[in-house]
This record gives C-alpha cells, sequence and structure tokens, in this order.
C-alpha cells in the first residue's frame, strides 16, 4: 500500500500539544517504518496555514532539524516554547518529559 502525504498529516495531527515526535516515530506510526525523511518531504510540502502541527516533529537527538526555508527553524522552536516545551542549553528537548507515546 502506497502512504500518501494525507496519512503522514493524519499521524501528526495527533501529536498533542505540550508533546513533540522524531520524524522516525511519525514514520513507523504511518506505517513506512525506516522512511524518516519522506515525514520530512511531506512536512516541508505543507502551505503556510495549514492546521497540520508540523512544528511539533523533531530528529531523533531531541533537537529542530535545519530546512531549507530560512526562519523556519526559528519559527518552531517558538512556536514549541509557547506550547510549554523546554530545550535545555544546548537546544534539546527531554524525550522523558515531552515526548509523545500514543496508545
Amino acid at each position: 500500500m502506497k502512504i500518501g502525504y494525507g496519512e503522514i498529516y493524519e499521524v501528526v495531527a495527533r501529536i498533542p500539544r505540550r508533546r513533540v515526535a522524531t520524524y522516525g516515530q511519525i514514520a513507523e506510526l504511518a506505517g513506512i517504518p525506516g522512511q524518516p525523511r519522506r515525514i520530512g518531504y511531506a512536512l516541508s510540502a505543507l502551505s503556510g496555514n495549514a492546521s497540520v502541527p508540523w512544528h511539533r516533529v523533531i530528529n531523533a537527538k531531541g533537537m529542530i532539524s535545519s530546512r531549507s526555508h530560512s526562519g523556519s527553524d526559528k519559527l518552531q522552536r517558538r512556536l514549541l516554547k509557547q506550547e510549554g516545551i523546554v530545550f535545555n542549553p544546548s537546544g534539546r528537548i527531554d524525550f522523558t518529559r515531552f515526548l509523545w507515546r500514543p496508545r
């Protein structure tokens, strides 16, 4: 079965406020394990006014991944901070505190 961006967006939309998920985690939940880059491609294809909470997806190191769109990493950090997500001095998010664990 071919997984499209719509299925990826549905998984990302389930991430609650004050939680983050990794690209790999979203790939697994979307049925495309081992393909975290596809998640990145899908999120980068979103329009600026999309309601999908793309900012809640981070890399496996607990950090915001740099992007080709200038300033999007700063926007992502600001949006996460507004939700109460805390970054340590090296820019990492504590998974024990903020990682989404779907049931």
